[in-house]
Formats: C-alpha cells, structure tokens, sequence
C-alpha cells in the first residue's frame, strides 16, 4: 500500500490510535534511519517522517482516509469536481459544510461580527482605520468559524 498509511506499515483505519501511530513510526524509523551502520534507506526515512507528521493526529488520520476514498473514487484530492466550476464547487462544498456543521453558532458570530462592524463604523464615522477594524472583525470571524464549518464530534 502506498500513502502515508503504507510508509508506516500500518493499515487505513479508523481505529488507529495516537500510541498504534507512534509505535508503527518508532519501527519504521528504527529500521530506515539514516545513520544507522548499514546507512538505512534515507528516502523511507524520509517518507516514514513525513506519514508520521500527517497521522499522528485523529484529525490527520481522517484527512488521510478522506484523500484515499477521493483517489479510489477517481478525485483528485483537493480537486475540483467533475461538471462543475470552481465557484460551484466551492459554493457547494460551503454549503454542505454549514448544513452539517453549526449553522446557529454560525449565524450567530456572523450577527456579531456584522453589528461589531457597524458599532464601529456608526461610533467613530468612516475614518482610514475602518477598513483595518472591518478586517479584523471579519479575520476573528474566520478564525473563530472555522468551527462550526464542519461536521460535530
């Protein structure tokens, strides 16, 4: 198997805990490290370090099994989708992840972050640092949303 599951040895599951991850890339490291005597194998090193980066996590191991159900269906992952524009796409995919996430919380922080820009704006008149007050309104929005743009635990 190839991907990151294949360079530690272990198989895409969603039962994998943190502790299978670590031990897979204590192995495989101990195996293909670069200055062992033998001169180990530098480019599994190297891939081994990389699938431990990316499955150490419970949430990089669900980015790795949705990439691999994307390429067994054909996608690319991260690609556009079949028919569709960029802007479809993204429209789309937006609005899957609003209807399976939190849409109230959503709603919410957009209220506030929309009414924290008009307090400001009405309070102080237009001046140079709206634009930088509205730009942070909308960055604590985007931050903080991030959130509820998913799917609940």
């Amino acid at each position: 198997m190839t991907g990151p599951f294949g360079a530690l040895g272990l198989p895409a599951s969603r039962e994998l805990t943190d502790d299978d991850v670590r031990s897979a890339w204590r192995r495989t490291a101990a195996a293909t490290h670069p200055d062992r005597d033998d001169g180990g194998d530098p480019a599994a090193f190297a891939a081994a370090a990389a699938a431990y980066t990316l499955l150490r996590t419970t949430a990089g191991r669900g980015e790795a099994l949705a990439d691999l159900s994307q390429l067994a269906s054909g996608r690319m992952p991260g690609g556009p989708v079949p028919g569709k524009t960029w802007l479809a796409s993204a429209a789309a995919t937006i609005g899957w992840r609003i209807h399976h996430g939190r849409p109230a919380r959503l709603t919410v922080r957009l209220l506030t972050a929309a009414a924290a820009g008009v307090i400001t704006v009405t309070a102080a008149g237009w001046q140079p640092a709206s634009a930088a007050v509205i730009t942070g309104v909308l960055t604590w929005l985007v931050v903080s949303g991030r959130t509820d743009l998913g799917a609940r635990p």
